[in-house]
Formats: structure tokens, C-alpha cells, sequence
């Protein structure tokens, strides 16, 4: 089998496309440049389907590894027959292999082992043949010092046959097929953790079962995390005695003296070694299955937040609110750099209302603010609405942003870079300005597990995690582009084809030469190539640079069909951008060359209309209810405004104005049956809710969407 064979059975779409893929991967081409700019090469495929080709390339040779470094340990041992060695060359199924495998893995010294070394291995034969009945006469054959009676040497020979059952392909197939499809995951509370105050929040997992196949990811982790932590036992088991019927069925031929000593053996096999290795590698599976099912949602959760709307470049008052230490005031120009920072008290104990208001009037008025974000933690609603009733000379948009990470961001060593004179309270309120500004420019700079969206994020694989998260900033970043002189180092590192260390040298250029002026200049920074431009060039943007182009998704690679398209048009190429009129009169057919294609051709018309817009839409102002503060002032029934702060597998939480986020159970969302949460809410949308159920002391409130 192939790569692209391989590939195929997991990605539908033509062999070239999968091997055009290939091969601009192979040259170091970045997924989003693939995507965007090699469309008419890899048949108009997308992000996700060349993230997949790219990671069964890389699952296609793994397996290739493996099977050599099996194949090279079997044929160490001289047990290499023209068959197995069959069997392992045409198998491409890690699983599979494995099995093949397991008579020749180096293991500890079994019970088998053992048996063959006081010479019983004939006797087993013997038994497995199932052509006799003197069975106790075979038997006495094989005493020696070792051996010392008849049941002993039986005993011996059934213990091999319990590891030829172990390491049957067939059986150990059947069998896990058996577990995947009836196994039942239950969970038994261990009695001297019982009352432990930690244990009740897996109080629902103290006696439970159900089909494994059926239970929700979330569910699964949550019984996992509850054993991890010693609170309840697990188990993973199908019914026992159809699972032994299914062996006897293949392995007894015959009622002769034999198939008692089968029965035994099989027992055996079953119980020490076939369903503890099948059972723990069922609810590997369905632990790997649930971790994929939770990356998703996080990456999913993370992709909306990265691409929430963002004001734009206003001058914005940031403050972080809090009670006793006061609230943390910034002023941010409209490039979010930091022009003056202050503390007001205006809550309790200070109380210092007024003096608040006339520094908050004062800096609206001294720095021109457009626009004030307002931290949505403690304190948050009561900020907000002592903001509100300051009479400002002008209007002045109010926003409450998430503040998840703010704290993460003002401790690290980015932030420390960015204000290494101020402490972390006064970096913590100028992300929260920054976010109102633009959520993807100040959210990259945060570990995206501390953003606080995802579920289980602590109980899934870590590694495929942190892949899946950067390679959703990385899409987002790219997705809409950044500005080369405004971008930051960890904004730029995203950037197709740059990286950690060239994003340092270009603002190490650009702090020593100033602005970029076009997209050329890039190749004038330190160690970045003509690969590295051809890959980061078109995601970066130059606003008002010499060529009008410099600030659009059209790759430079294509200027000179631009050019061509304006010359032919009688116009010049400044006079074509946005130009709707002459853009339609445009065949793009005529411009097709060996490296540009209609599809490109198509893309590069559609930029042309609308040069360098942001695909996200800008932000809007949101009011909470005034009349709720507390969970004291809900009660069931209340219709509030709210908005998404959270998607889970089963729900969304929503922020409806107060410290506890409400739940809406996946079943509360819509009339009918919904598959997929996202298919039904995004994060950050504005909904009205209706509260069902108000648990005061648990800190829990049940909502139902109002549609």
C-alpha cells in the first residue's frame, strides 16, 4: 500500500490532489498558503482536509516504522517464516501488527515460559490436538525433577495453551470487536473516600454504568478523572459467558477428555490475560475517541474567541475592577500602547464615588477616549454601572470583554518584555483594552489553555491538544491577516512561514528602520528567504504603502497578473481595487498561466472588490438586565439577555450579568433533537435566555434558550 492508498480510506478526494498535496508539503509549504494559494493544484481543498492529509501522512509512517522495527525483532529471534513476514508487510493496521507481534515481544517471564522450560510444550500440543482421551497417561510422560505429578504437568501444558489463546488473531479480534460494541463502563464508589468533600462532585459516578459506546465524552472523563483521583473503581467488562462461549465455539472440536482441560485453560486465558489487555485497550480507545470529541470543542470554542469582533483602532479607557484593592485604569492609544495608568476606589470599603467619576470624566476627556472595556470579574456589573452614570461631555461606547488569561498574560514574560516598568494589575487591565481592540492581536499572546473555554482540558492528551489549539491560532491568524507595523512578535509568529524566531528579527528590523513600506522590504530582514516570503508575504498587510496591493490577500506572485488585468482595462492597477464596474468586465479565463489557475484567478477578482477586509464582523455594545446583580435576584421563569461565555458537548454556559454563568442543557437548546452545539450557538452571541431552575447554594442556574 501507498501513502495516497493509505490516505484515501480516510480523506475522499482524487489521488493527484492528495499527492499534489504531498509535494507541496515535501517543498515546506504551510497548510494556509496550500489552502489559500494552491487551490487549482490540490483541487480546491481546504484547511482541514490538507491538516488531515498531513497527519495520515504521518500516521502511514509511523506504521511503516513500526512494522520494520518488527519485522527486524522477529527476524533477530529466527522465527521470521515466509508467512508472518506475509502477514506483516501487507497489514497497515497498528492493531493488527501488534497482535502479530505478541508471541515475539520481549515480556517478563510468564507462566508459559516457565511450563516450557520443564519441557510440557508437547503435552500442550497434545491437549490443543483434542485426538485423545488418555490424557492422564500423556501427562505422566512428562514428569521430571521439576514436574512432579500428573496435575502439575497438566497445569503447565494449560498454561501455554491459555498464551496460544492470548496471542490467537482471530480470537483476540473477535474479542475486542465483542468489547467495542457490548462492552458496559462501570464505576463503584470506594467506600473510605465516600464522604470526602472532594468526592462529591463525582457524587453522580458512585454507582453507575452504561454502554461505553453510548456514553458522551464529558461523561467519560469525568469517570476517569473520579478514578485518577481515587474515589470510584472502574470497569470496562462484557458479559462473561458469552465471551467464553464465543472462545469454546472456536477452539473445542470434540467432547473427549480434552475439552475439559480447553475449558480450563480457556477460563484462564480469558480471565488474566485476554480481558484485562482488551478491556484496558477499549477504554484506551474510547478515551482517545472522547479526546478527540474535547479537542474539538476547545479548538472550536477558541477558533469563535479568536475571531470575536474586534472595535478596531479606537482609543480605549480599559479597567479592571475589583472591590478592595480598587479598580486598575489604563488609557490605550489606538494602537493599544499605554498613555496613562491610575487606581480609583469607587466601591466598598472606599467608596470613593465621586473622586472616581471625576478621573474617569478627566481621562475620557485628556486622551480622547472612544470607547471603555470593563473586565467581566469581580466587581464587573458594579464597574459597569457606576460607568453609566457618569454624564460624559461626548457619547462613549461602554463593553464588558472576557478577561480569561488576563491574568496568565500580565505574569508572563511577553508581558514583561511589553511594560517591564509596571507590575502585573497595570498589564492585566491594558490586555482587557486590547481585547476590546482586537481579540486575535492580544489573545495569541496567552497560552490558549488559559483562555478558558475548553472541557476536561486537564484530562485530555496534552500533545494532541497543544497541536490542535496552535494549529487553530494559526488558521485564525492567517485567516485575517495582520498588519506588519503594528503586529507584535507573538501575533507575527503565527504568521505563515515565520515563526518564533524570524518574527523577533522583523521587529527587530522595523524598531531600527521603521515601517515597512512594502511587501518586498520583508526580504531585507535578516535570514528570511525567498521560501519564507513566498509563504508569509500575502498574510501580511501594509496599509498606505507604495503598492496599493501590499494591502490586500493577493499574493505578490501574482501582480503582474493585476497589472495585466488593468493595462487591459486601459486603467492603472490602483484604479482597478475596488472598482466593481471594471472587476466584472473581467474574464478571468484569459489570465490562466501554468502556475495560476481559475481558481486562483477567481480568488484574486474577489479580493479586488473588497482589498484587505476583515472577515469579522465589529463589536457591538451588550446591556445585561440592571435589575439582576446577584444569583439572589433570578427566579424561575425571568427572560434575560445573555451572552455565550462557553460551549460544552452537552450545553452552553451563558453569561446572563452575574459571577455564576448559567448552564443550557443541549436538549434545552432548540426544539427537536441537536447533534452538535455549535451547530446551534456560537461563543460570544448575544441570546435571550429564560431561567428554569435557580440552586442558590450549589451556585447553579439552569437556563432554556428563548427562540
Amino acid at each position: 500500500m501507498t501513502t495516497t492508498e493509505y490516505i484515501l480510506k480516510y480523506v475522499p478526494t482524487a489521488s493527484k490532489n492528495i499527492e499534489a498535496t504531498l509535494e507541496l508539503l515535501a517543498e515546506d509549504c504551510t497548510i494556509p498558503f496550500i489552502a489559500r494559494y494552491r487551490k487549482d493544484k490540490t483541487g480546491n481543498l481546504d484547511e482541514v482536509q490538507i491538516e488531515n492529509i498531513a497527519k495520515y501522512h504521518k500516521q502511514f509512517e509511523e506504521i511503516v516504522k513500526r512494522k520494520e522495527s518488527i519485522l527486524k525483532s522477529v527476524e533477530e529471534q529466527n522465527a521470521l517464516s515466509p508467512e508472518l513476514k506475509q502477514k506483516l508487510q501487507s497489514s497497515f493496521d497498528l492493531q493488527e501488527l501488534e497482535d502479530l507481534y505478541l508471541p515475539y515481544k520481549k515480556k517478563k517471564k510468564t507462566k508459559a515460559d516457565t511450563a516450557r522450560e520443564n519441557g510440557l510444550e508437547p503435552l500442550a500440543k497434545i491437549i490443543m490436538a483434542q485426538n485423545s482421551d488418555e490424557v492422564d497417561y500423556h501427562a505422566s510422560k512428562y514428569l521430571n525433577d521439576r514436574v512432579a505429578n500428573e496435575d502439575e504437568a497438566l497445569q503447565g501444558a494449560r498454561d501455554i495453551i491459555a498464551e496460544w489463546i492470548n496471542e490467537n488473531l482471530f480470537i483476540r479480534k473477535n474479542l475486542r470487536r465483542m468489547f467495542q460494541r457490548q462492552a458496559v463502563i462501570a464505576t463503584k464508589v470506594v467506600k473510605a473516600k465516600k464522604d470526602d468533600e472532594a468526592a462529591q462532585k463525582f457524587e453522580q459516578y458512585f454507582d453507575w454504568s452504561e454502554p461505553i459506546t453510548k456514553a458522551p465524552a464529558h461523561r467519560l472523563l469525568a469517570m476517569l478523572r473520579a478514578e485518577n483521583e481515587g474515589f470510584v473503581k472502574l470497569s470496562v467488562e462484557v458479559e462473561k459467558e458469552e465471551a467464553l462461549r464465543f472462545i469454546e465455539d472456536n477452539l473445542i472440536k470434540n467432547n473427549k477428555e480434552t475439552a475439559d482441560h480447553l475449558r480450563l485453560a480457556i477460563k484462564d486465558s480469558y480471565k488474566r490475560l485476554l480481558e484485562p489487555a482488551i478491556s484496558n485497550e477499549t477504554l484506551q480507545e474510547a478515551k482517545a475517541k472522547a479526546d478527540v470529541n474535547s479537542i474539538q470543542v476547545f479548538a472550536a470554542n477558541l477558533s469563535q474567541l479568536l475571531l470575536a469582533s474586534p472595535l478596531g483602532e479606537k482609543r480605549i479607557l480599559a479597567i479592571d475592577p475589583g472591590f478592595r484593592t480598587g479598580c486598575k485604569v489604563v488609557c490605550l492609544d489606538e494602537k493599544g500602547d499605554l498613555l496613562y495608568n491610575e487606581t480609583i476606589f469607587p466601591h466598598a470599603p472606599q467608596n470613593e464615588t465621586t473622586m472616581a467619576m471625576k478621573k474617569i470624566k478627566s481621562m475620557v476627556n485628556a486622551y480622547n477616549i472612544e470607547a471603555i472595556s470593563i473586565g467581566n470579574g469581580t466587581a464587573s456589573r458594579e464597574t459597569e454601572f457606576f460607568i453609566k452614570k457618569i454624564a460624559f461631555d461626548k457619547p462613549v461606547q461602554v463593553f464588558v470583554v472576557s478577561e480569561a488569561g488576563a491574568s496568565v498574560y500580565s505574569a508572563s514574560k511577553i508581558a514583561r518584555e511589553e511594560f517591564p516598568n509596571y507590575d502585573v494589575t497595570v498589564r492585566g487591565a491594558v490586555s482587557i483594552g486590547r481585547r476590546l481592540s482586537d481579540p486575535l492581536a492580544e489573545l495569541v499572546k496567552i497560552d490558549p489553555k488559559s483562555i478558558g473555554v475548553g472541557q476536561y482540558q486537564h484530562d485530555v492528551d496534552q500533545t494532541k491538544l497543544k497541536e490542535e489549539l496552535d494549529t487553530t491560532v494559526i488558521r485564525c491568524v492567517n485567516s485575517v491577516g495582520i498588519n506588519i507595523n503594528t503586529a507584535s512578535k507573538a501575533l507575527l509568529s503565527y504568521v505563515s512561514g515565520i515563526g518564533e524566531k524570524m518574527a523577533e528579527n522583523i521587529v527587530t528590523y522595523r524598531s531600527e528602520n521603521g515601517p515597512f513600506e512594502d511587501r518586498k522590504q520583508l526580504k531585507k530582514v535578516p535570514r528570511l528567504g525567498e521560501k519564507a516570503f513566498q509563504q508569509a508575504a500575502a498574510f501580511i498587510r501594509i496599509k498606505d504603502g507604495k503598492n496599493p496591493l501590499d494591502n490586500s490577500a493577493v499574493h505578490p506572485e501574482a501582480y503582474g497578473i493585476v497589472e495585466k488585468m488593468a493595462k487591459d482595462l486601459g486603467i492603472k492597477t490602483h484604479e482597478l481595487i475596488a472598482n466593481k464596474e471594471k472587476i466584472a468586465a473581467i474574464q478571468p479565463e484569459k489570465y490562466i498561466t501554468n502556475d495560476i489557475g481559475i481558481l486562483t484567478l477567481k480568488d484574486i477578482l474577489k479580493e479586488l472588490e473588497k482589498p484587505g477586509l476583515d472577515p469579522r464582523k465589529a463589536a457591538k455594545v451588550f446591556e445585561f438586565d440592571p435589575n439582576v446583580k446577584t444569583i439572589s435576584d433570578l427566579r424561575a421563569g425571568m427572560v434575560l439577555p445573555g451572552i455565550v461565555n462557553n460551549i460544552t458537548a452537552f450545553g452552553c454556559f451563558v453569561d446572563v450579568g452575574i459571577k455564576e454563568s448559567g448552564l443550557v442543557h443541549i436538549s434545552q437548546l432548540k426544539a427537536g433533537f441537536v447533534s452538535d452545539v455549535n451547530e446551534v450557538v456560537k461563543l460570544h452571541q448575544h441570546v435571550q435566555v429564560k431561567v428554569v431552575e435557580v440552586d442558590e447554594a450549589r451556585k447553579r442556574i439552569q437556563l432554556t434558550m428563548v427562540l
